[in-house]
């Protein structure tokens, strides 16, 4: 292959090399704030916060001299570093964080280089940067949760008597609501929502090997106030080898990123040209198929299902990082750098890709009566059952006029007034047909979730 040509940038010069969130897939995989928010760029902004921090939390109890935190403030500004020169950097020490803060006591003054990262080590920069990292990537990813839930109710609300199909291993079952369907996908966006948000977010300080020495018997009070400083929790020991608010953060990301991902599976489903129950907001291009001008593709949950595929392998790894060795791992934690920036991510552009689905989602009632019409009235063949008493003879009669039904391609309302062995009028059987008049509780399990969503009380199992 020749050099490349002057047409355009190579790709040794792309700005789609740059980060995740500008790349040939993007448009797909970082859509929403999550992306910016777990870059090259923002995790370097966060490890200088986290080292400014520390000075500023040092000096707030004598630690370091008064004018470090003004030195530090003013040396912690991310256009001062080079990125590609950190990370070659990084290649020879196994993570970033020693080039870092190599540079940045060049840029202090003499007398102060050595308060500058004071009493820390590599692993506290850069386990409390990746908690700012999620705490600030976390935000995006809330809102659009919190609009996914937001439709749902409104879908809960509008819907709470509309007349469905229920459907058990892909075939129809007994009639459900679209409001109880929109109702289910609530309380499970709500309990992942309020898992996400619970979520402890410690500060890591423990030095060397978790004892902090160097600060002799004071070490212990810097913590608290290093939490304080960059608005996460504290923690009450150093946590260098366990992992478990890592690991707490990944599993409560791939739940949330399971959630988005049934509901989008399901408007999938319910958008199918045979089913054509709803259908997903439309736009100049979207959806098109280069080869089929009169397609419609559901771009919108097949992007959301695009990002979930992967999140289950990356909560996975998170899981196997546990298995640290005694004071610091030697892999396992290094792994976790770009697994949770990729688990956050993708997670916050599904929920993104998830709350345009359903703000713009639109329900075609009569197509859900027409489909569930589509069985002859096979689906409420157990409420015959029930008004023949629920007797073992009275079930053969109903399952002989179900097979009549699908052999004869009769109703089953015809089925059953053909039978001399039903005993049921007219009328009776007509109500027995009704779906409406079969829904049970559909319309309970509505109102509680929505009560809970509104009250903001769990609503989940």
């Amino acid at each position: 292959m020749g050099p490349p040509s002057d047409d355009g940038p190579s790709l040794a010069t792309s700005p789609f090399t740059a980060s995740p969130e500008s790349g040939l897939f993007s448009g797909t995989t970082a859509r929403g704030g999550a992306a910016a928010q777990v870059s090259d760029a923002a995790w370097l902004a966060a490890m200088l916060d986290v080292e400014a921090a520390l000075a500023s939390a040092q000096a707030r109890i004598g630690l370091v001299p008064g004018e470090v935190p003004a030195a530090l403030a003013a040396a912690c500004r991310p256009e001062l570093y080079d990125l590609a020169e950190l990370g070659r950097k990084a290649a020879r020490t196994g993570n970033p964080v020693i080039p870092l803060v190599a540079a940045l006591r060049e840029r202090v003054d003499p007398g102060l280089r050595r308060f500058v990262h004071h009493g820390a080590t590599s692993q506290d920069v850069n386990d409390t940067a990746a908690m700012l990292v999620a705490r600030r990537a976390l935000v995006p990813i809330l809102a659009d949760l919190a609009a996914c839930a937001g439709a749902c109710a409104r879908l809960a609300a509008e819907h709470r008597d509309t007349v469905m199909a229920g459907r058990t291993v892909l075939q129809h079952a007994v009639p459900i609501t679209f409001g109880l369907k929109a109702a289910l996908w609530l309380s499970a966006l709500d309990d992942a929502r309020t898992g996400l948000a619970a979520l402890p977010l410690p500060a890591q300080y423990g030095g060397a090997a978790g004892t902090l020495s160097v600060l002799g018997g004071r070490g212990h009070e810097v913590p608290p106030l290093l939490a304080a400083e960059l608005g996460l929790t504290e923690a009450i020991v150093p946590w260098h080898t366990d992992r478990t608010p890592v690991a707490r953060l990944a599993c409560a990301l791939g739940v949330s990123s399971g959630t988005l991902a049934k509901i989008a599976n399901d408007v999938k489903l319910l958008s199918q040209t045979e089913v054509a129950e709803v259908a997903e907001p439309t736009g100049p291009g979207r959806g098109t198929s280069s080869a089929m001008p009169h397609k419609r593709n559901p771009v919108g949950s097949m992007s959301v299902l695009a990002c979930v595929q992967r999140v289950p392998g990356l909560v996975a790894s998170i899981l196997g990082g546990m298995v640290a060795e005694h004071e610091r791992a030697a892999g396992p934690w290094q792994a976790e750098w770009e697994t949770l920036g990729e688990l956050l991510r993708l997670t916050g552009s599904a929920a993104a890709w998830l709350r345009e689905v359903l703000e713009g989602l639109t329900v075609d009632t009569a197509r859900m009566r027409s489909n569930l019409d589509l069985t002859r009235g096979l689906p409420m063949a157990e409420q015959v059952v029930v008004r023949l008493g629920g007797t073992p003879r009275g079930r053969r009669t109903v399952d002989s006029a179900c097979a009549r039904t699908l052999d004869e391609g009769m109703s089953l309302r015809e089925a059953l007034l053909a039978d001399p062995a039903v005993t049921l009028t007219a009328g009776e059987i007509d109500a027995a047909l009704d779906p409406a008049c079969a829904l049970g509780s559909a319309a309970i399990f509505v109102d509680r979730v929505l009560a809970a969503h509104h009250n903001g009380t769990k609503a989940g199992p």
